[in-house]
Formats: structure tokens, C-alpha cells, sequence
């Protein structure tokens, strides 16, 4: 399979090495974790063709006499691999399937010269008891599938990116599955059905005590159909009980917190800009990569497409480190309001198009309501751009291929 370089998150390794922190790569399975540690190797093999690198990925056979091991032979087992008076750069594929694995990594941490590197499909991995373990210990680094700009290096298809940027919403961008399009999209999308039971089976299943599967799929079914809706347990159940699927709000909140946890939706809380603080209620959901809407609802682009394209532009904000809200200004809702490591603020409002009078006056109205003087952003598929009393009209395709600030 052709790989590219993750140029982002490949730079952000860079910075971290040997530096005394635990490199924890997470983000959803099969979006390229294992191939960002392997580039990253072949970065330090390029500097030095001696360095000391021990990297374990209990998936390959070579290391499966390891998987029934407890956490302390393992650590034994590294101990034995270490080089003396250099560093070892240390790499372990899926840390949270070895037992007692928050013990491994603090006893890995503080053996002298290893630079610790840790990928992990579940969200478990940086909370509850490691979190304790490892505060301030642990820089996180979340891999999400390939952005638009990534999806055009690995396809080549740049003469037309319109034509290109339909099929990456309606496709997605997990690497595998872009490889497979060539030979057919139905294999692509077999393949993302194998991606999501996958995931199901090893990272929500085995942790935690799902009764009924049908009601479980009906709920991530929910989710993906409401992309950029704001929604609660509470209206899901309703909604799904009305339809003959009787379940509780507690039970769907349970459900909604394994799908976050294994990186397949992200939450954002809402903010409320006058009042400059968070909301509790009524959050929002992104899917991970829109083609598993595809491949899971079997709906087309034109069903709902500002909202995925709302999705789209969600996910890129995430890749750039951004700070990410839903704008609440007294009762209009601005898309997202974002913050950068620097404090500098943004508010954006995304549309598919805004060529209707009616659209735009609409998408604008919320950018009416707030104080400040901010920088404000509409974007939407339109060619047209400019400024509207302060907002900056920019095209989408535009955006997602410039980072930079707009």
C-alpha cells in the first residue's frame, strides 16, 4: 500500500523527541497510528543508523509470546533489549491490551534512557487511573484518517479537487480504504463495516457489557444521521422507543460514551459566548470519518450535506490543534467557536452554499449577535468570496488545503 507522510503529526513527534514525556499516539483503528511510529523510525534510522529502537506490536506473530504475559515480564523482556549508556527509543503498538498496563509505562518511564513511545485505539488509555499515574508525565498526539489535502498526495487526483473533495466526503479518508476505491467503492465500503466490527468487537465489546447489539447499532445509527444537530440521551431514547426500539436515556448515554471512548464520535459542548462559559446541554456529535456513514446508513452526499461538510471542517479544525465549541449568542447557534495555543479566537459558520439571499442573511445572523470583534469565517462550496460587514466569506476546498489562518 502506497504510504504518505503525516506531515503534522510527524513534525509534533520531532519536537517531542527526548523530551521526558510519554509519546501517547491514540485515535481510532486503522487510521494510521502503527505507520506514523514506523515513519518515525525511519526518520531517526536516517540520523543515525545505529540508534537503538525496540518496538513491539503484539499483533505481528513475532511478538505474540508476549500477549498472555503479565505487565512486569514484559518489562523485563524490554529491560533485556536495552543498549547501555545511549538512548532507547521504545515503541509499543496497543499498550492498553497488555494487563496492568498504567504499571508498565510508569516502570518504563523512569528506567533510565528510554524515550517512551505508546499508541492505544481506546480513550481509557488517558483516563481514570493512568491519568493519576501520569499527570504531566504524558503528551497526547490524536491520529485521525487522512484530511482532504492528505487524500489528494495519496490519490494524485488534483486536476479537479471538486470531483475529488465529493468523493472524499462521500468515501472518507481511512487509508486502507482510499487504497481499495480504485477497484471498486463497494469494496471500500465492505471494508469500513469490517473496520467499524472490528472496533466494536475489541474496543467496545470486550471492555464493556453490551445486552442487546440491535439497540446499540440503532443508537450509533442515530448519531451518524444527526451529524450537527444537537442532540441527548434522553431524546435518542424517546426517538427510538417511539420507533419500537424501547431503551432508556441511561443506557444511551452509556452507549454514547463507549463510541466516544473508542474514538469513533467526537463531543463538543456548547459555549455561550455572551456569557462566556460552558454549557452542559444539548452537545454535538462528529463522526470519525464520514465514509462509515456510508457504509453503516447507505445514505447519498446531497442527504444533509452542509451538515457533513459541517463535519469535514470539525475534523480539520481538531487535526490543527484548535480548541473546539458550539456558539450559542442569546438563541442563534454559531457553528463552532475555536481558540489556538495562542488565546486567538474565532467564529465560523460553515453552509454548503449561501448563493440564496435568505441562506446567507441566515448564516450571518448569528455573527450579528456577538460583542467582540473577533475574527468571523463562513465558509461554504460556493466559488464566490469576499466580505459581508466584517465576515470573511472563504471557499471550503480552499480552506481545507491552506493551514494557515484565514
Amino acid at each position: 500500500m502506497l504510504k504518505i507522510s503525516r506531515k503534522i503529526e510527524l513534525n509534533k513527534l520531532l519536537v517531542l523527541k527526548d523530551k521526558n514525556l510519554i509519546k501517547v499516539v491514540t485515535g481510532v483503528r486503522r487510521a494510521g497510528k502503527s505507520t506514523l511510529l514506523q515513519q518515525f523510525q525511519e526518520l531517526l534510522k536516517a540520523k543515525n543508523p545505529n540508534v537503538s529502537i525496540i518496538s513491539i506490536n503484539m499483533d505481528l506473530p513475532e511478538f505474540r509470546f508476549l500477549a498472555e504475559k503479565n505487565w512486569k515480564e514484559i518489562y523485563d523482556y524490554i529491560k533485556t533489549l536495552l543498549q547501555e549508556a545511549v538512548t532507547n527509543y521504545v515503541f509499543i503498538d496497543e499498550v492498553q491490551n497488555v494487563p496492568g498496563f498504567e504499571k508498565l509505562l510508569e516502570g518504563l518511564y523512569v528506567t533510565p534512557n528510554i524515550d517512551l513511545y505508546v499508541t492505544g485505539s481506546n480513550a481509557y488509555l488517558l483516563s481514570s487511573e493512568l491519568a493519576t499515574i501520569l499527570t504531566g508525565r504524558a503528551y497526547e498526539i490524536n491520529v485521525l484518517p487522512f484530511s482532504f489535502a492528505e487524500y489528494l498526495e495519496y490519490t494524485k487526483k488534483t486536476a479537479n479537487s471538486d470531483r475529488a473533495f465529493a468523493d472524499y466526503m462521500r468515501t472518507g479518508g481511512f487509508p486502507e480504504s482510499v487504497g481499495f476505491i480504485e477497484s471498486g467503492e463497494s469494496y471500500a465500503y465492505e471494508y469500513l463495516k469490517t473496520v467499524f466490527r472490528n472496533i466494536y468487537e475489541n474496543d467496545i465489546q470486550k471492555r464493556h457489557t453490551i445486552y442487546y447489539e440491535t439497540s446499540y447499532n440503532e443508537v450509533v445509527h442515530f448519531l451518524i444521521d444527526s451529524i450537527g444537530s444537537s442532540v441527548s440521551a434522553r431524546n435518542i431514547a424517546k426517538v427510538l422507543t417511539a420507533n419500537g426500539k424501547k431503551i432508556d436515556n441511561k443506557t444511551v448515554s452509556r452507549y454514547i460514551d463507549t463510541l466516544v471512548e473508542s474514538y469513533l464520535f467526537y463531543k463538543v459542548n456548547r459555549y455561550d459566548i455572551k456569557g462566556k462559559q460552558h454549557l452542559a446541554t444539548q452537545e454535538k456529535y462528529y463522526l470519525v470519518d464520514l465514509g462509515l456513514r456510508y457504509a453503516l446508513l447507505g445514505k447519498e452526499l446531497t442527504a444533509d450535506a452542509g451538515h457533513l461538510l459541517e463535519n469535514v471542517i470539525y475534523l480539520e479544525l481538531l487535526r490543527r490543534n484548535y480548541q473546539i465549541w458550539i456558539g450559542k449568542t442569546d438563541n442563534l447557534e454559531v457553528d463552532f467557536v475555536v481558540r489556538d495555543k495562542d488565546g486567538y479566537t474565532q467564529y465560523i459558520q460553515v453552509a454548503y452554499t449561501v448563493k440564496e439571499k435568505t441562506t446567507l442573511e441566515r448564516e450571518l445572523a448569528p455573527f450579528n449577535k456577538i460583542p467582540d470583534f473577533n475574527e468571523r469565517l463562513l465558509i461554504t462550496m460556493d466559488y464566490e468570496t469576499g466580505n459581508h460587514n466584517g465576515v470573511k466569506q472563504i471557499n471550503a476546498i480552499d480552506w481545507l488545503l491552506n493551514n494557515k489562518k484565514n
